[in-house]
């Protein structure tokens, strides 16, 4: 019987878990709030920003721009779903998460994790159609089928996290409650279980496979195909043109990946890692790819930069034609 069998275990009904801020900075968490909650602006801000663009401009009523809308929508509930846990912890010193609220927490996070790794892929799809099928783009990403991979996009992340907080809420947990993390992810409150836990650990693998690891697969042939098609055209001009329509996915690929395979291997290989690096790489990927998305695709798309600008320029003449009356 191993350690973990021998631990003294609590019904999960009424107690919390606790969560973990930076090790060691304690008495600075209150003045680390504050860059996080002007990332947490910055990420309201930006995404809010962009689907106001969208949907105010006529011009950007085409599948790229649908799609990006859709990052934006996910990278916001993405913002959502992290920040009540990192303000208390980080601004209010409160870390105790009660199971219920953690469970729901986890969900979300996972959820719309999924739901941006799967509109990254179908981002790849656009501009795989864009640059290999050009003349039939309007045809196949018409405005039906776009909102049919939208709806897909909801229901297959939904519908395969909803097993995981219903299986963690039937397990009895031991009385060590305290969380790696500033929020609850499944694998973090799955370790704390004094209990079998293989189901949950086959079944939270299976997830990642048949999503972000499908995906990123995926997504990858999407880019040698593309290349494969770019590197066939003869005039340099024209390849460098349809490789920089690809430059801003592309980066919001490797915000949104890079940091999700370092923590991958940190929990994997790294057991003797600094604690501090794997909650710094988990807010990498949590926190960093909606703050810099609209970022990118703000300063790499010329048809937003343009709307942006005349908006802008529009208020700032009415202001001034006011003040001169």
């Amino acid at each position: 019987m191993t350690p973990r069998n021998i631990m003294p275990c609590s019904n999960h009904t009424g107690t919390s878990f606790f969560l973990k801020g930076l090790p060691g900075l304690e008495d600075v968490h209150v003045w680390i709030s504050i860059p996080l909650c002007a990332m947490y602006v910055a990420s309201l801000a930006g995404n809010s920003l962009i689907l106001w663009v969208v949907s105010s401009e006529p011009s950007l009523h085409q599948p790229m721009y649908y799609f990006l809308s859709m990052l934006a929508m996910t990278d916001l509930g993405l913002s959502a779903s992290t920040l009540p846990s990192m303000l208390s912890i980080y601004m209010l010193g409160v870390r105790e998460v009660a199971v219920d609220v953690c469970l729901a927490q986890l969900f979300f996070i996972h959820t719309f994790s999924i739901m941006e790794s799967s509109v990254l892929l179908t981002m790849a799809f656009d501009r795989f159609v864009a640059i290999c099928n050009p003349l039939h783009y309007g045809t196949i990403l018409t405005n039906s089928r776009i909102a049919t991979l939208g709806l897909a996009i909801v229901v297959r992340s939904v519908c395969l996290h909803i097993p995981a907080p219903v299986m963690l809420k039937k397990l009895p947990y031991c009385w060590d409650h305290l969380l790696s993390h500033s929020y609850c992810l499944h694998p973090d409150v799955m370790k704390l279980a004094c209990a079998d836990t293989r189901v949950n650990s086959a079944y939270g693998l299976f997830v990642v496979i048949s999503t972000l690891g499908l995906d990123s697969v995926l997504i990858v042939l999407s880019y040698l195909l593309i290349l494969q098609t770019v590197l066939s055209i003869a005039s340099k001009t024209e390849r460098l043109k349809a490789l920089n329509t690809c430059v801003s996915h592309i980066c919001a690929v490797l915000l949104f990946y890079t940091p999700m395979i370092g923590l991958s291997m940190i929990h994997r290989f790294g057991k003797r890692a600094f604690p501090c690096i794997s909650i710094l790489l988990s807010y990498l990927h949590f926190l960093v790819p909606p703050v810099l998305n609209p970022v990118v695709y703000t300063i790499k798309t010329k048809q937003i930069r343009w709307r942006m600008a005349r908006i802008f320029w529009s208020r700032e003449s009415s202001v001034r034609d006011t003040q001169g009356h």
